[in-house]
């Protein structure tokens, strides 16, 4: 199986899926002001949102998308007016809209930055450990602590392909891909803390990703902003920077 995706299918591709997600239209990720929609729920989005949201961000660098319940419509409208980009995601302006939205119990949670592949950069990294493709019957009994960011408990039916590196018969690491939205997969990655630093992070992210596309998926790759290792991962593998998002949740709130 070859991947026959080009790299403007794959923006595209996340594009409108965060369209869907954000209940607005594609082409308001590029329009020169900021743009607020009210969010809805929607069986398209991506599995894993809780939607509809009280206040989400997102931003493919070009301006801002809010997408806002009713009541939180004039509060988004406050905190975007006349702010650059790239100053609504900085820690002073946070702590305005934490104030802002404090009325109404909701605070300001997630904020992560999300990867899609360059078809030009990627590349097969190896390590010293065999790697293997983990088929559905293969990791259904992998669902423990040490492999929770490869897998999620709470959401089985989307975990579709692993594929783990073994020092002899020990699985040492797992990375696996979930089928959160129709053309999107994301990835996660587990190694065991011994095994870390020796390459076996970036040959399994890398091998996973060229599965994904094989299978004609488009892999994505998500890190909070301060996770420098993962990052890093993301780079060497041949992932860039694609899009950011903000979402406040209900104070109270856990993961």
């Amino acid at each position: 199986m070859k991947n026959k995706l080009t790299n403007g299918e794959i923006f595209d591709i996340a594009v409108r899926q965060s369209a869907v997600d954000s209940a607005c239209s594609p082409a308001d990720f590029f329009r020169t002001e900021h743009v607020i929609v009210r969010s809805r729920a929607d069986m398209g989005a991506r599995k894993y949102l809780e939607l509809p949201f009280a206040l989400d961000f997102t931003s493919y660098g070009n301006n801002v998308v809010a997408s806002a319940r009713e009541e939180l419509v004039p509060v988004a409208e406050a905190y975007l007016a006349d702010r650059r980009t790239e100053a609504c995601f900085e820690t002073p302006a946070l702590h305005e809209l934490d104030g802002l939205l404090a009325p109404f119990g909701v605070r300001t949670f997630f904020q992560a930055e999300y990867f899609l592949p360059d078809l030009g950069a990627l590349r097969e990294v190896a390590c010293a450990y065999p790697t293997r493709i983990l088929a559905r019957e293969a990791f259904s009994e992998l669902y423990l602590p040490q492999w929770s960011n490869a897998l999620c408990e709470k959401r089985r039916a989307l975990d579709m392909l692993c594929v783990g590196a073994y020092d002899g018969d020990v699985l040492i690491g797992l990375a696996g891909c979930s089928a959160d939205c129709e053309r999107m997969w994301q990835i996660g990655i587990d190694v065991l803390p011994a095994y870390r630093k020796r390459g076996v992070t970036a040959a399994l992210v890398s091998r996973l990703t060229a599965e994904t596309l094989a299978r004609g998926r488009v892999p994505f790759y998500c890190a909070a902003w301060s996770n420098i290792a993962s990052k890093k991962t993301a780079l060497a593998c041949g992932f860039r920077p694609a899009w950011v998002q903000l979402t406040a949740k209900p104070v109270g709130f856990t993961v």
